[in-house]
Protein backbone atom coordinates (compact mmCIF):
# COMPACT_ATOMS: atom_id res chain seq x y z
CA UNK A 1 0.00 0.00 0.00
CA UNK A 2 3.07 2.29 0.03
CA UNK A 3 2.49 3.72 -3.43
CA UNK A 4 -1.20 4.25 -2.73
CA UNK A 5 -0.65 6.21 0.49
CA UNK A 6 2.48 8.09 -0.62
CA UNK A 7 0.74 11.47 -0.97
CA UNK A 8 -1.16 11.03 2.31
CA UNK A 9 2.01 10.01 4.15
CA UNK A 10 3.89 13.04 2.83
CA UNK A 11 1.08 15.37 3.92
CA UNK A 12 0.89 13.92 7.45
CA UNK A 13 4.70 13.88 7.60
CA UNK A 14 4.81 17.65 6.98
CA UNK A 15 2.23 18.13 9.75
CA UNK A 16 4.27 16.06 12.24
CA UNK A 17 7.52 17.87 11.41
CA UNK A 18 5.84 21.25 11.77
CA UNK A 19 4.40 20.38 15.18
CA UNK A 20 7.92 19.45 16.32
CA UNK A 21 9.40 22.66 14.85
CA UNK A 22 6.74 24.80 16.54
CA UNK A 23 7.69 23.29 19.93
CA UNK A 24 4.08 22.39 20.71
CA UNK A 25 3.72 20.26 23.85
CA UNK A 26 0.95 17.86 22.85
CA UNK A 27 0.01 14.43 24.10
CA UNK A 28 0.39 11.69 21.50
CA UNK A 29 -3.36 11.10 21.33
CA UNK A 30 -4.13 14.79 20.78
CA UNK A 31 -1.32 15.12 18.22
CA UNK A 32 -2.84 12.25 16.22
CA UNK A 33 -6.25 13.93 16.28
CA UNK A 34 -4.83 17.28 15.10
CA UNK A 35 -2.97 15.60 12.21
CA UNK A 36 -6.11 13.64 11.38
CA UNK A 37 -8.15 16.88 11.36
CA UNK A 38 -5.69 18.66 9.04
CA UNK A 39 -5.77 15.68 6.68
CA UNK A 40 -9.58 15.58 6.72
CA UNK A 41 -9.72 19.27 5.75
CA UNK A 42 -7.85 18.30 2.59
CA UNK A 43 -9.64 15.05 1.66
CA UNK A 44 -13.31 15.65 2.50
CA UNK A 45 -15.22 16.69 -0.64
CA UNK A 46 -18.00 19.23 -0.14
CA UNK A 47 -18.76 20.78 3.23
CA UNK A 48 -16.32 20.16 6.08
CA UNK A 49 -18.07 19.89 9.46
CA UNK A 50 -18.14 17.54 12.45
CA UNK A 51 -20.64 15.19 10.81
CA UNK A 52 -18.44 14.78 7.75
CA UNK A 53 -15.37 14.29 9.93
CA UNK A 54 -17.14 11.46 11.75
CA UNK A 55 -17.89 9.78 8.39
CA UNK A 56 -14.42 10.12 6.86
CA UNK A 57 -12.15 10.17 9.92
CA UNK A 58 -10.77 7.53 12.25
CA UNK A 59 -12.73 8.85 15.22
CA UNK A 60 -16.36 9.47 16.05
CA UNK A 61 -18.11 12.79 15.50
CA UNK A 62 -18.24 13.54 19.24
CA UNK A 63 -14.47 13.06 19.57
CA UNK A 64 -13.84 15.81 17.04
CA UNK A 65 -16.39 18.09 18.70
CA UNK A 66 -14.80 17.64 22.13
CA UNK A 67 -11.22 18.15 20.95
CA UNK A 68 -12.08 21.27 18.98
CA UNK A 69 -13.51 22.73 22.16
CA UNK A 70 -10.47 21.86 24.28
CA UNK A 71 -7.88 23.08 21.79
CA UNK A 72 -6.80 26.26 23.60
CA UNK A 73 -5.92 24.30 26.71
CA UNK A 74 -3.86 21.77 24.73
CA UNK A 75 -0.94 24.13 23.91
CA UNK A 76 -1.13 24.11 20.11
CA UNK A 77 -0.02 27.57 19.02
CA UNK A 78 -1.47 28.11 15.54
CA UNK A 79 0.74 31.13 14.92
CA UNK A 80 3.97 29.23 15.58
CA UNK A 81 2.70 26.28 13.59
CA UNK A 82 2.02 28.46 10.55
CA UNK A 83 5.23 30.49 10.97
CA UNK A 84 7.18 27.22 10.75
CA UNK A 85 5.34 26.32 7.54
CA UNK A 86 5.82 29.81 6.09
CA UNK A 87 9.58 29.79 6.68
CA UNK A 88 9.78 26.31 5.17
CA UNK A 89 7.91 27.59 2.11
CA UNK A 90 9.63 30.98 1.68
CA UNK A 91 13.00 30.43 3.34
CA UNK A 92 14.43 32.78 5.95
CA UNK A 93 15.87 35.29 3.45
CA UNK A 94 14.08 37.88 1.31
CA UNK A 95 11.78 40.87 1.79
CA UNK A 96 8.82 40.00 4.00
CA UNK A 97 5.97 41.87 5.68
CA UNK A 98 2.85 41.16 7.73
CA UNK A 99 -0.36 41.52 5.72
CA UNK A 100 -3.61 42.13 7.61
CA UNK A 101 -7.14 42.04 6.25
CA UNK A 102 -10.57 41.51 7.85
CA UNK A 103 -12.69 38.88 6.11
CA UNK A 104 -16.49 38.59 6.25
CA UNK A 105 -17.97 35.10 6.66
CA UNK A 106 -21.64 34.44 5.99
CA UNK A 107 -23.45 32.98 9.00
CA UNK A 108 -27.15 32.66 9.84
CA UNK A 109 -28.75 32.45 13.29
CA UNK A 110 -28.46 34.48 16.48
CA UNK A 111 -26.65 32.21 18.97
CA UNK A 112 -23.19 32.01 17.33
CA UNK A 113 -20.49 33.80 19.38
CA UNK A 114 -19.48 37.27 18.09
CA UNK A 115 -22.16 37.32 15.41
CA UNK A 116 -23.11 40.76 14.17
CA UNK A 117 -23.15 43.04 11.15
CA UNK A 118 -19.86 43.43 9.26
CA UNK A 119 -18.68 44.94 6.02
CA UNK A 120 -18.58 42.52 3.08
CA UNK A 121 -16.23 43.63 0.33
CA UNK A 122 -17.75 41.23 -2.21
CA UNK A 123 -21.29 42.51 -1.60
CA UNK A 124 -20.17 46.11 -1.08
CA UNK A 125 -22.51 46.36 1.91
CA UNK A 126 -22.84 45.60 5.63
CA UNK A 127 -24.22 42.08 6.17
CA UNK A 128 -25.21 39.78 9.03
CA UNK A 129 -22.55 37.18 9.82
CA UNK A 130 -19.05 36.75 11.27
CA UNK A 131 -15.71 38.43 10.68
CA UNK A 132 -12.16 37.24 11.18
CA UNK A 133 -9.03 39.35 11.28
CA UNK A 134 -6.49 37.51 9.14
CA UNK A 135 -2.73 37.83 9.64
CA UNK A 136 -0.54 36.64 6.79
CA UNK A 137 3.16 36.65 5.88
CA UNK A 138 3.84 38.00 2.39
CA UNK A 139 7.10 37.43 0.53
CA UNK A 140 7.86 40.01 -2.15
CA UNK A 141 10.37 37.94 -4.10
CA UNK A 142 8.05 34.93 -4.53
CA UNK A 143 4.94 37.17 -4.69
CA UNK A 144 2.95 34.92 -2.37
CA UNK A 145 1.28 34.80 1.04
CA UNK A 146 1.05 32.25 3.85
CA UNK A 147 -1.65 32.68 6.49
CA UNK A 148 -0.42 32.94 10.09
CA UNK A 149 -3.47 33.39 12.29
CA UNK A 150 -7.19 34.08 12.18
CA UNK A 151 -8.76 35.96 15.09
CA UNK A 152 -12.52 36.43 15.33
CA UNK A 153 -13.91 39.96 15.55
CA UNK A 154 -16.54 40.71 18.25
CA UNK A 155 -19.89 42.09 17.13
CA UNK A 156 -20.85 45.75 17.56
CA UNK A 157 -22.80 45.09 20.78
CA UNK A 158 -19.79 43.36 22.39
CA UNK A 159 -17.42 46.12 21.27
CA UNK A 160 -19.66 48.74 22.89
CA UNK A 161 -19.62 46.74 26.15
CA UNK A 162 -15.82 46.76 26.04
CA UNK A 163 -15.79 50.46 25.11
CA UNK A 164 -13.80 49.66 21.96
CA UNK A 165 -14.05 50.47 18.26
CA UNK A 166 -13.25 48.10 15.40
CA UNK A 167 -9.87 49.79 14.92
CA UNK A 168 -9.11 49.37 18.64
CA UNK A 169 -9.84 45.65 18.29
CA UNK A 170 -7.56 45.30 15.25
CA UNK A 171 -4.76 47.03 17.17
CA UNK A 172 -5.34 44.68 20.13
CA UNK A 173 -5.00 41.65 17.83
CA UNK A 174 -1.63 42.88 16.54
CA UNK A 175 -0.54 43.64 20.11
CA UNK A 176 -1.48 40.13 21.21
CA UNK A 177 0.79 38.47 18.63
CA UNK A 178 3.46 41.19 18.38
CA UNK A 179 6.37 39.14 19.79
CA UNK A 180 6.09 36.44 17.13
CA UNK A 181 5.29 38.93 14.36
CA UNK A 182 8.27 41.19 15.08
CA UNK A 183 10.59 38.20 14.60
CA UNK A 184 9.34 38.04 11.01
CA UNK A 185 9.00 41.73 10.07
CA UNK A 186 8.22 45.15 11.54
CA UNK A 187 6.23 46.16 8.43
CA UNK A 188 2.44 45.87 8.40
CA UNK A 189 0.71 46.13 5.03
CA UNK A 190 -2.99 47.02 4.99
CA UNK A 191 -5.57 48.59 2.70
CA UNK A 192 -6.75 52.22 2.74
CA UNK A 193 -9.18 51.62 5.67
CA UNK A 194 -6.18 51.43 8.02
CA UNK A 195 -4.44 54.64 6.83
CA UNK A 196 -5.59 56.59 9.90
CA UNK A 197 -3.67 58.18 12.72
CA UNK A 198 -5.52 56.09 15.33
CA UNK A 199 -4.38 52.83 13.78
CA UNK A 200 -0.85 54.02 13.00
CA UNK A 201 -0.28 55.38 16.52
CA UNK A 202 -1.62 52.11 17.93
CA UNK A 203 0.81 49.85 16.05
CA UNK A 204 3.76 52.26 16.29
CA UNK A 205 3.74 51.81 20.09
CA UNK A 206 4.47 48.12 19.50
CA UNK A 207 7.33 48.64 17.06
CA UNK A 208 5.59 48.40 13.67
CA UNK A 209 5.63 50.58 10.56
CA UNK A 210 2.64 50.90 8.23
CA UNK A 211 2.49 50.47 4.45
CA UNK A 212 -0.87 51.42 3.01
CA UNK A 213 -2.73 53.70 0.59
CA UNK A 214 -4.04 57.20 1.23
CA UNK A 215 -7.44 58.41 0.14
CA UNK A 216 -7.33 60.27 -3.19
CA UNK A 217 -7.98 63.62 -1.44
CA UNK A 218 -5.35 63.20 1.31
CA UNK A 219 -3.64 66.37 2.55
CA UNK A 220 0.08 65.95 1.81
CA UNK A 221 2.88 68.52 1.89
CA UNK A 222 6.35 68.95 0.45
CA UNK A 223 9.20 69.05 2.96
CA UNK A 224 11.20 72.25 3.28
CA UNK A 225 14.73 71.67 2.01
CA UNK A 226 16.12 75.21 2.08
CA UNK A 227 18.54 76.78 4.52
CA UNK A 228 17.48 77.49 8.08
CA UNK A 229 16.75 81.09 8.96
CA UNK A 230 18.61 80.96 12.26
CA UNK A 231 15.69 82.55 14.08
CA UNK A 232 14.29 81.26 17.35
CA UNK A 233 11.52 78.69 17.29
CA UNK A 234 10.80 75.47 15.49
CA UNK A 235 12.60 75.12 12.12
CA UNK A 236 10.41 75.29 9.02
CA UNK A 237 9.42 71.77 7.94
CA UNK A 238 6.56 72.13 5.42
CA UNK A 239 6.92 73.89 2.08
CA UNK A 240 3.45 73.91 0.55
CA UNK A 241 0.68 71.44 -0.20
CA UNK A 242 1.17 68.79 -2.90
CA UNK A 243 -1.18 69.52 -5.79
CA UNK A 244 -1.72 66.19 -7.55
CA UNK A 245 -2.78 67.94 -10.76
CA UNK A 246 0.36 70.10 -10.85
CA UNK A 247 3.21 68.03 -9.44
CA UNK A 248 6.60 69.64 -8.89
CA UNK A 249 8.77 67.11 -10.72
CA UNK A 250 11.97 68.70 -9.39
CA UNK A 251 11.11 67.41 -5.90
CA UNK A 252 10.50 63.76 -6.82
CA UNK A 253 12.12 60.82 -8.58
CA UNK A 254 10.56 58.52 -11.21
CA UNK A 255 10.39 54.81 -10.34
CA UNK A 256 9.96 51.82 -12.63
CA UNK A 257 8.16 48.62 -11.64
CA UNK A 258 7.63 45.71 -14.03
CA UNK A 259 4.05 45.37 -15.21
CA UNK A 260 2.93 48.73 -13.80
CA UNK A 261 1.02 50.76 -16.42
CA UNK A 262 1.43 54.52 -16.42
CA UNK A 263 4.09 56.39 -14.46
CA UNK A 264 5.09 56.46 -10.78
CA UNK A 265 7.05 58.99 -8.74
CA UNK A 266 8.37 58.98 -5.19
CA UNK A 267 9.43 61.52 -2.56
CA UNK A 268 9.55 62.03 1.20
CA UNK A 269 6.42 64.01 2.14
CA UNK A 270 4.53 65.10 5.26
CA UNK A 271 1.11 63.61 6.00
CA UNK A 272 -1.25 65.91 7.83
CA UNK A 273 -3.50 62.96 8.77
CA UNK A 274 -0.72 60.82 10.28
CA UNK A 275 1.32 63.79 11.60
CA UNK A 276 4.57 62.29 10.35
CA UNK A 277 6.92 62.01 7.38
CA UNK A 278 6.18 59.23 4.90
CA UNK A 279 7.76 57.68 1.84
CA UNK A 280 5.12 58.63 -0.71
CA UNK A 281 4.54 56.98 -4.09
CA UNK A 282 2.29 58.75 -6.60
CA UNK A 283 1.03 56.43 -9.32
CA UNK A 284 -0.37 58.20 -12.39
CA UNK A 285 -2.48 55.66 -14.26
CA UNK A 286 -3.01 55.71 -18.05
CA UNK A 287 -6.45 57.32 -17.53
CA UNK A 288 -4.69 60.13 -15.55
CA UNK A 289 -6.14 59.09 -12.19
CA UNK A 290 -3.76 59.27 -9.21
CA UNK A 291 -3.24 56.69 -6.47
CA UNK A 292 -1.21 57.44 -3.34
CA UNK A 293 0.80 54.72 -1.59
CA UNK A 294 2.99 55.30 1.43
CA UNK A 295 5.24 53.81 4.08
CA UNK A 296 5.94 55.31 7.49
CA UNK A 297 9.40 53.72 7.21
CA UNK A 298 11.07 56.39 5.06
CA UNK A 299 14.18 54.23 4.55
CA UNK A 300 12.24 52.07 2.08
CA UNK A 301 12.50 52.85 -1.62
CA UNK A 302 9.49 53.74 -3.73
CA UNK A 303 9.82 50.43 -5.58
CA UNK A 304 9.69 48.55 -2.28
CA UNK A 305 6.52 50.39 -1.20
CA UNK A 306 4.76 49.49 -4.44
CA UNK A 307 5.99 45.88 -4.34
CA UNK A 308 4.81 45.41 -0.75
CA UNK A 309 1.39 46.94 -1.34
CA UNK A 310 0.76 45.04 -4.58
CA UNK A 311 1.76 41.74 -2.94
CA UNK A 312 -0.72 42.43 -0.10
CA UNK A 313 -3.52 41.28 -2.40
CA UNK A 314 -2.19 37.69 -2.19
CA UNK A 315 -3.96 37.37 1.17
CA UNK A 316 -7.24 37.59 -0.75
CA UNK A 317 -6.30 34.46 -2.71
CA UNK A 318 -5.66 32.66 0.59
CA UNK A 319 -9.21 33.56 1.68
CA UNK A 320 -10.58 32.40 -1.68
CA UNK A 321 -8.82 29.01 -1.55
CA UNK A 322 -9.71 28.46 2.11
CA UNK A 323 -13.40 29.16 1.39
CA UNK A 324 -13.57 27.03 -1.76
CA UNK A 325 -11.43 24.05 -0.74
CA UNK A 326 -10.65 24.08 3.00
CA UNK A 327 -14.05 24.65 4.63
CA UNK A 328 -13.43 28.12 6.04
CA UNK A 329 -17.17 28.93 6.03
CA UNK A 330 -18.50 25.42 6.77
CA UNK A 331 -18.25 25.13 10.56
CA UNK A 332 -21.62 24.88 12.29
CA UNK A 333 -20.18 25.20 15.81
CA UNK A 334 -21.67 27.61 18.33
CA UNK A 335 -18.67 27.80 20.65
CA UNK A 336 -15.92 30.42 20.38
CA UNK A 337 -13.07 27.91 20.90
CA UNK A 338 -14.46 25.50 18.32
CA UNK A 339 -14.88 28.28 15.77
CA UNK A 340 -11.34 29.51 16.42
CA UNK A 341 -10.01 26.00 15.85
CA UNK A 342 -12.08 25.56 12.67
CA UNK A 343 -10.87 28.83 11.12
CA UNK A 344 -7.21 28.20 11.91
CA UNK A 345 -7.29 24.52 10.93
CA UNK A 346 -8.63 25.62 7.56
CA UNK A 347 -5.69 27.99 7.00
CA UNK A 348 -3.16 25.50 8.41
CA UNK A 349 -4.32 22.78 5.99
CA UNK A 350 -4.00 25.28 3.13
CA UNK A 351 -0.42 26.09 4.20
CA UNK A 352 0.53 22.41 4.41
CA UNK A 353 -0.89 21.90 0.92
CA UNK A 354 1.21 24.79 -0.43
CA UNK A 355 4.39 23.37 1.11
CA UNK A 356 3.65 19.90 -0.25
CA UNK A 357 2.92 21.18 -3.77
CA UNK A 358 6.19 23.10 -3.79
CA UNK A 359 8.24 20.15 -2.52
CA UNK A 360 6.65 17.79 -5.08
CA UNK A 361 7.30 20.26 -7.90
CA UNK A 362 3.59 20.64 -8.70
CA UNK A 363 2.04 23.70 -10.30
CA UNK A 364 -0.06 25.55 -7.74
CA UNK A 365 -3.70 24.51 -8.08
CA UNK A 366 -5.74 23.84 -4.96
CA UNK A 367 -8.50 22.28 -7.06
CA UNK A 368 -6.18 19.68 -8.62
CA UNK A 369 -4.34 19.06 -5.35
CA UNK A 370 -7.53 18.43 -3.40
CA UNK A 371 -8.76 16.04 -6.10
CA UNK A 372 -5.48 14.15 -5.86
CA UNK A 373 -5.72 13.90 -2.07
CA UNK A 374 -9.42 12.94 -2.09
CA UNK A 375 -8.96 10.25 -4.77
CA UNK A 376 -5.89 8.86 -3.00
CA UNK A 377 -7.74 8.76 0.33
CA UNK A 378 -10.80 6.99 -1.12
CA UNK A 379 -8.69 4.51 -3.11
CA UNK A 380 -6.72 3.61 0.01
CA UNK A 381 -9.94 3.29 2.04
CA UNK A 382 -11.48 0.92 -0.53
CA UNK A 383 -8.45 -1.37 -0.56
CA UNK A 384 -8.24 -1.34 3.25
CA UNK A 385 -11.94 -2.21 3.59
CA UNK A 386 -11.69 -5.05 1.06
CA UNK A 387 -8.46 -6.34 2.68
CA UNK A 388 -7.00 -6.74 -0.80
CA UNK A 389 -3.34 -6.02 -1.51
CA UNK A 390 -2.86 -5.62 -5.27
CA UNK A 391 0.45 -6.00 -7.11
CA UNK A 392 1.36 -2.34 -7.47
CA UNK A 393 3.96 -2.90 -10.20
CA UNK A 394 1.46 -4.66 -12.45
CA UNK A 395 -1.36 -2.16 -12.10
CA UNK A 396 0.65 1.03 -11.57
CA UNK A 397 -1.13 2.66 -14.52
CA UNK A 398 -4.50 1.96 -12.83
CA UNK A 399 -3.34 3.76 -9.65
CA UNK A 400 -2.29 6.78 -11.70
CA UNK A 401 -5.68 6.82 -13.40
CA UNK A 402 -7.52 6.56 -10.09
CA UNK A 403 -5.47 9.30 -8.43
CA UNK A 404 -5.82 11.65 -11.38
CA UNK A 405 -9.50 11.00 -11.99
CA UNK A 406 -11.35 14.24 -12.83
CA UNK A 407 -8.23 16.34 -12.24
Amino acid sequence: MNKISEALDQYTGICKETIVDSAAKLSKSFEKIIIDVLLLYMVIPGKINFTQMGKYGRHGEQTYRNNFGRLRSKSLNWLRFNVSLALRYFGSEGRKAIAIDPCYLSKAGKKTPHIGRFWSGCAGAVKHGLEIMGLGLIDIDSHNCMMLRAHQTPGNFELKKRNMTLVDHYIAVIKRYRKELLKLSNLIVADAFFSTRTFYDGIRKHGFHLISRFRDNAHLCYLYEGERSGKRGRPKMIDGKIDLKKLDMSRMLPIFVDGLPGMAYTLIAYSKALKCKVRLVIWIMPDKKRKLFFSTDTSLSGEDVLDFYRTRFQIEFCYRDAKQHCGLTDSQARDANKLDCAFNASFASLNVAKVMMKERGMDYSMSNFKLLMTNTFLTKRIFEASRYRPNQNLINHIFKELFGCAA
